[in-house]
């Protein structure tokens, strides 16, 4: 009995730690590390500072997910790669699912990344279920994050990267604006 009683415990503070991952909220400088994208090159939030950026993260079983994707690549394509950057991290399938899947988006324009089974992308942000969305702000913060949401929510998502698109991008020291292609 004690044994199970121990068992049932440390399931419980397991679970209560997952829960309790600290995930980004408003304001919050975001990891930066988001992976590497299709031609190997690492991608990092600090790098496309000045530029609204949906980080977006997605699995092959997320039927809400697949829908998401082609959504933001259309918003993004709207919009243009100089202001908004949409990044899609595989968070949870094998690497040979994300390949195949790699292959089957290949006109999917934007950037795919992997996060590899032991979480490297996915922990610091806090992801313990799909979809899981941030939006940074051109100032390189966290503006909104949305866990566990559907199909309700993407007149809210759209409102709010519109918003987020409509403000100026931050000043330098220097007291001129950061341009997106300098990001």
């Amino acid at each position: 009995m004690r044994t199970f009683i121990r068992s049932a415990l440390a399931i419980l503070a397991l679970s209560i730690a997952t829960l309790c991952q600290a995930r980004p909220s408003p304001g919050d400088v975001p990891p930066d590390y988001l992976g590497r994208d299709r031609d190997g090159h690492d991608v990092r939030v600090s790098e496309l500072r000045g530029k609204v950026v949906i980080v977006s993260f997605w699995a092959s079983w997320c039927g809400y997910c697949r829908k998401e994707l082609p959504v933001l690549a259309a918003l993004q394509k709207l919009k243009g790669t100089s202001d908004l950057q949409v990044v899609g991290v595989n968070h949870d399938d094998d690497y040979d699912k994300y390949k195949d899947l790699l292959r089957r988006w290949k006109s999917l324009d934007v950037v795919l990344t992997y996060d590899p089974p032991d979480g490297r992308i996915g922990k610091p942000y806090g992801v313990n279920g799909l979809p899981f969305l941030v939006m940074i702000g051109r100032d390189g913060r966290v503006a909104h994050a949305h866990y566990g949401y559907d199909e309700d929510m993407l007149d809210t998502i759209m409102s709010e990267v519109n918003e987020l698109l409509d403000q100026p991008a931050p000043a330098t020291a220097a007291g001129t604006t950061t341009s997106p292609a300098s990001s």
